[in-house]
């Protein structure tokens, strides 16, 4: 014989437990923007590329599907916590089942299908993302190197160069914003963006890995040595924002930053145009290019010693 659970108080439990449902369900529809977007950079006056949704959709589904599958976990746990507790004066043992084949057959299925559900919208979302087959409208190619960036337009047949700033926090001007907050800096090397044209982005490393990484575009890829790695978005809301390297590189990671521009057409072309005036024709290697932006080179008499 074993001991019988009162109706009562599995009833109250059930309750309980569907009531913090309801409650988190109403919430979520009530949330502000920055909560919908699960706390994601991000803007009410619109998204940032054509991507951006897609990304806070997949976050925030992830999130509210964790968050179900949390409560109901711990609403079965304190209910069979309360339901099946020793009460007093009640010495008998509970039934000892040694296998509930049914039970088992739930808890090794329910998490096999969980994960194929979340691996499917993943990979759909991902696939879109890093399509190589999707038409661009231009071309930019990104070199990582320690610390900065080079940017080469391809199509312009134009780029720009970025320097190693030893100092960063002390470039910064309070003046200028980017992301909306304080704290930017013109020696900083500059992307410019066309709000509306698809950009493919071409992404290499001159020396270690790095990672090319903008916050607001919700998406960052690898650049690895002696491979190239490829993403084409849509920026469509102009502004000014951050970009910088999100892989651990070597002593002056925290420095390796950049600015986005994305603005109009014009815009654009004009700054272009300021490029070419300044003879910053053409396009930057990959490769062989490092020595030019060492301050210290090593002496050509020197090269291969040990």
């Amino acid at each position: 014989m074993h001991s019988q659970p009162p109706s009562r108080t599995r009833r109250t439990i059930l309750r309980a437990t569907a009531l913090a449902v309801a409650v988190a369900a109403v919430a979520s529809g009530c949330a502000s923007d920055t909560v919908q977007r699960g706390f994601l950079p991000g803007y009410e006056d619109g998204e940032v590329t054509n991507q951006t949704a897609r990304i806070t959709s997949l976050w925030t589904g992830s999130w509210i599907a964790a968050l179900i599958v949390g409560i109901i976990t711990w609403g079965l746990m304190l209910w069979c916590v309360a339901a099946y507790r020793k009460r007093k004066d009640d010495h008998r043992l509970p039934v000892q089942t040694r296998y509930h084949l049914p039970l088992e057959i739930m808890y090794t299925a329910v998490p096999i299908i969980m994960v194929l559900v979340l691996f499917f919208y993943t990979d759909r979302d991902m696939s879109a993302i890093v399509d190589k087959d999707v038409e661009a409208d231009m071309t930019v190619q990104v070199i990582g190197k320690q610390w900065s960036w080079d940017f080469n337009y391809v199509d312009e047949d134009v780029y720009e160069s970025g320097q190693h700033l030893a100092d960063v926090g002390g470039t910064m001007t309070e003046d200028a914003e980017i992301d909306g907050a304080p704290g930017t800096s013109e020696a900083l090397p500059t992307l410019y963006l066309p709000a509306g044209e698809s950009i493919r982005f071409v992404l290499d490393s001159r020396d270690v890995i790095h990672s090319f990484w903008i916050p607001a575009f919700l998406y960052k890829l690898d650049m690895i040595p002696h491979r190239t790695n490829e993403f084409v978005v849509t920026p469509q809301r102009e502004g000014v924002y951050a970009g910088k390297c999100a892989e651990l590189c070597g002593e002056h990671h925290s420095g390796m930053l950049f600015n986005v521009e994305i603005v109009d057409r014009a815009e654009f072309d004009a700054q272009m145009e300021e490029l070419r005036e300044k003879g910053q024709e053409g396009q930057i290697p990959v490769e062989g290019f490092s020595r030019l932006q060492d301050p210290n080179p090593v002496p050509a008499s020197t090269e291969g010693e040990h």
